[in-house]
């Protein structure tokens, strides 16, 4: 008989989703996602100034809000008419690409590489060095303190977590030092953005910062410690656990998903907002065909509701002609996320779906190294690689910037007009549409990763990204399903939740703590 396991809340940045699987002879057979908080941004988005938009939607996240208001202001640019000077364009570059170095830090190390170490190994650790020893010595401390949050509580490690004392006490080391060099991405974002989160110098037509030299010397400095850890710690630990103890769990595909991606690109390399001109490519893959890459089309993009708290009569439009009408009492619905579909088809994005498109040749030398793509694992090796890319053109960018040039090309506020800013947010594909008319927004709709990512079923009954996913996924152990969260947290949520095992028989409920 199948066994029933729910997962609720798994906290994202968009709000809160729940996972719900079937576990049938050790292998899940069903799976559904479902967005459990009705937010309604794009609803207070309506009869306000253009320009409010982005100041409104950056509020979406607290991780990636740089993104939002890039997204935001490129709709303003399409809408305003308003062409971006060639700073404006670089400082928007360099803000992005900061958020994104931030992030990917935070969501390897401090989000998921607790899902794949056996904490309680670093107590066994015999060796040498005095900033390994300082790290056991603390950990064993707190173990007899009863004090061992973040690292614990945790799902118990299984037969792929790694249990090498010297490589998780190393690992751990590392989760410390990406705390301070998560600090510093978010302190170069601010030397561009103002301040960190919700940053303030986002307009349309451009920026309202100046490139100084000094910006510019802080902002070098910062980037050049970011990419020795990237190059030297971050992607080597990847690679490592890739490579190593976590291949076998890759050859499995375990958590492989649907096969097809999308991206929109990303940092700007001429006009803004050109899809076609960006650093990150942008397009699609279906099936699985990597030899393949189809180039993007907007219009291709629609949301449907069939199992969306929505009213039905919303299903099935291009986001300029969405609508966002709840119905919390509908009949089969099972999720706040709507299900974006493009051409029909579930998309999975981020970062796997951005360097699979892109097939920069490093990366795609190590897809043909390891083969099995997809995987869980090989989202976290994108991820990396990413990291690794976007970082050293950073370097290359700042020197572009000219002090003293213009960085914003102000326009004023049209009576009617429409535009929609496509770019990519660290976790994947992020669309904003808006429609000004009487110099008001008429309607604003966001479609964003989370949406595509963890979207329930579509119309015709096919499963979003994270679902398809999860269905296969070897759980040997129902009460230690840890490779569930694996397969979600690979799409980069941040989560923090009680889990509820639910036997199909007694009804009876197992509470557990899953950081």
């Amino acid at each position: 008989m199948a066994q029933k396991i729910v997962v609720d809340p798994i906290t994202r940045i968009e709000g809160h989703l729940a996972i719900e699987v079937e576990v049938e002879g050790g292998v899940v057979k069903d799976a559904k996602c479902k967005g459990t908080l009705f937010r309604g941004l794009e609803i207070i988005c309506q009869g306000k100034d253009p320009r409010d938009a982005a100041v409104l939607t950056s509020r979406s996240c607290g991780v990636c809000p740089a993104e939002h208001a890039h997204a935001s202001v490129q709709q303003l640019d399409m809408a305003f008419g308003a062409e971006v000077p060639d700073n404006g364009r670089i400082i928007r570059n360099l803000v992005a690409g900061s958020n994104f170095i931030a992030s990917h830090i935070l969501h390897f190390y401090h989000l998921t590489a607790l899902d794949y170490l056996d904490i309680m190994a670093i107590a066994q650790y015999n060796g040498s060095d005095p900033a390994l020893l300082k790290v056991r010595d603390k950990v064993v401390a707190l173990v007899k303190a009863g004090d061992t949050a973040p690292l614990t509580p945790r799902y118990n490690p299984d037969q792929f977590s790694v249990a090498d004392p010297t490589v998780v006490t190393s690992a751990v080391h590392h989760y410390i030092q990406a705390l301070e060099m998560r600090k510093k991405a978010q302190e170069m974002l601010a030397i561009f953005g103002g301040k960190m989160p919700h940053h303030v110098t986002y307009v349309a037509g451009g920026v309202t910062i100046q490139p100084t030299p000094d910006r510019i010397a802080a902002f070098r400095s910062r980037l050049l410690e970011l990419i020795d850890f990237i190059n030297n710690v971050y992607l080597k630990d990847v690679l490592y656990f890739g490579t190593g103890p976590l291949k076998p769990l890759h050859d499995m595909k375990v958590g492989a998903g649907c096969g097809n991606f999308l991206s929109y690109g990303n940092f700007d390399l001429g006009k803004s907002g050109d899809f076609n001109n960006r650093f990150l490519k942008a397009g699609t893959i279906f099936n699985g065909d990597l030899t393949k890459v189809n180039p993007l089309d907007p219009d291709k993009i629609h949301e449907e509701v069939k199992y969306s708290w929505y009213e039905d009569t919303t299903t099935g439009k291009h986001p300029y002609e969405g609508e966002t009408k709840p119905d919390a009492q509908k009949e089969g619905a099972y999720s706040w996320l709507k299900a974006p579909r493009y051409d029909g088809n579930p998309m999975e994005v981020g970062p796997l779906a951005r360097q699979l498109i892109t097939q920069e040749k490093g990366f795609m030398d190590l897809v043909n190294k390891l083969g099995a793509w997809p995987s869980a694992v090989a989202r976290h090796a994108a991820r990396a690689w990413e990291c690794k890319l976007i970082a050293e053109a950073m370097l290359k960018w700042v020197g572009e910037l000219k002090p003293g040039e213009p960085v914003c090309n102000e326009k004023p506020v049209p009576e009617k007009g429409q535009g929609m800013g496509l770019v990519e947010a660290a976790r994947g594909a992020l669309g904003h549409f808006g429609v000004v008319e009487n110099y008001r927004i008429k309607n604003y709709q966001l479609v964003v990763p989370t949406t595509w990512n963890c979207s329930p079923a579509d119309d015709k009954g096919v499963k979003g990204p994270v679902e398809q996913a999860l269905i296969g996924a070897p759980v040997p152990d129902p009460e230690n399903p840890i490779n569930l969260v694996r397969i979600v947290r690979s799409f980069d949520p941040c989560i923090a939740c009680a889990v509820h095992l639910i036997h199909p028989d007694t009804n009876e409920i197992k509470k557990f703590r899953v950081v």
